[in-house]
């Protein structure tokens, strides 16, 4: 395996693979492949040193006496995800000519909440696409050369590694990074200011919290909290909930809470203002990046129709921003009767486009 050793390198590595897409694809669209095969790459490195346990156990239930035989599968891997084929990275590579088949056979294997994240990448197209024009069995077999397993890339440096593809593949495609995550120096900042005044209740025994961006993206905001409360208080447990409607920057988000051991079920696909995942939830902690400068109109009949119909027993009870100030709308969400379920409770947003 090539050495791949420090963070700049990995970043290195994972951009010249995008040479490869020159041609099928436009520089505004590699990330469309290499973002899904980053996380890809990083589920097989997490799933390698229990892939024999698992097809044993697979096996060992063949007789079909069980029904639901994702916990106990999720148990053989020791984290709350599996993969039952017997391929992996290394062996997509033995057989070039049906390596199409057999990587969507390989991704169809994987338990159902990380198929459901492939599906948001919308990758299955992208496989077609790149064996059409012989891409697919190079990409793959570059993406062998680097071992994203968390004992070699922390959660933490990967958090950084998506973060900037994300930047260079916005710069590309002529965006503005900002739409899917936030800076990290901005994160922590929030998450001080969030946590320090409660520093007494949070450095007990055991402690429990919850927390909820309605603005997610990437996920960040919650990956950072995470780490702060874990730094506070190793004994701490923060239960994170997320929502995005941007498909790569939730199957991204998902992927990071699925790694580092969350319930991707508190995870949610969906517009915040039409499809609130989280209606009648209370939470301890909310932190988001909403999306500054975005027009709501899209959503202004569902918005109007809530505000009328709800009054202040609704999230926009206050009154309705400008058309063009959605970011006012995520700040009423903060204060809305769903939000606060303990006297510590506190909002706090930040400035600038969604996380």
């Amino acid at each position: 395996m090539a050495a791949v050793k420090n963070f700049s390198d990995k970043v290195g590595f994972l951009w010249s693979v995008a040479d490869l897409l020159r041609g099928p694809y436009r520089p505004n669209q590699y990330g469309r492949v290499i973002l899904p095969l980053t996380v890809l790459r990083r589920l097989d490195c997490v799933l390698e040193p229990t892939k024999d346990k698992v097809l044993k156990k697979v096996q060992s239930l063949s007789g079909g006496k069980v029904g639901n035989v994702d916990p106990i599968l999720n148990r053989a891997a020791g984290v709350p995800f599996h993969n039952t084929s017997k391929l992996n990275f290394a062996r997509l590579k033995d057989d070039p000519g049906k390596i199409a088949r057999n990587l969507a056979s390989y991704i169809k294997n994987f338990s159902a909440n990380v198929r459901e994240i492939f599906e948001r990448f919308g990758f299955e197209e992208h496989i077609a696409r790149l064996d059409e024009h012989n891409r697919l069995f190079l990409v793959v077999s570059k993406f062998c050369d680097i071992d994203l397993h968390p004992d070699v890339v922390p959660n933490i440096e990967m958090g950084y590694i998506f973060e900037e593809l994300i930047r260079r593949f916005s710069e590309a495609a002529n965006e503005t990074a900002g739409d899917h995550f936030t800076p990290r120096e901005v994160i922590r900042l929030m998450v001080n200011l969030l946590f320090q005044p409660d520093s007494d209740v949070l450095t007990r025994k055991g402690i429990v919290k919850t927390m909820l961006d309605p603005a997610s993206g990437t996920g960040g905001i919650l990956a950072g909290s995470d780490e702060y409360l874990h730094e506070l208080n190793p004994e701490a447990r923060l239960e994170a909930f997320g929502q995005d409607y941007n498909p790569e920057s939730y199957a991204i988000c998902s992927s990071d809470m699925l790694i580092k051991g969350h319930n991707i079920d508190h995870i949610v696909f969906g517009d915040s203002f039409t499809d609130d995942g989280f209606v009648g939830q209370r939470f301890d902690y909310m932190a988001t990046n909403p999306p500054f400068g975005v027009e709501w109109k899209p959503e202004q009949d569902f918005i109007r129709r809530e505000h009328e119909q709800q009054g202040f027993s609704g999230r926009f009870g206050a009154g309705l921003p400008r058309i063009n100030d959605g970011s006012l709308l995520f700040l009423q969400r903060a204060s809305s009767p769903t939000f606060g379920s303990s006297p510590t409770a506190r909002p706090r947003s930040g400035a600038g486009s969604s996380n």
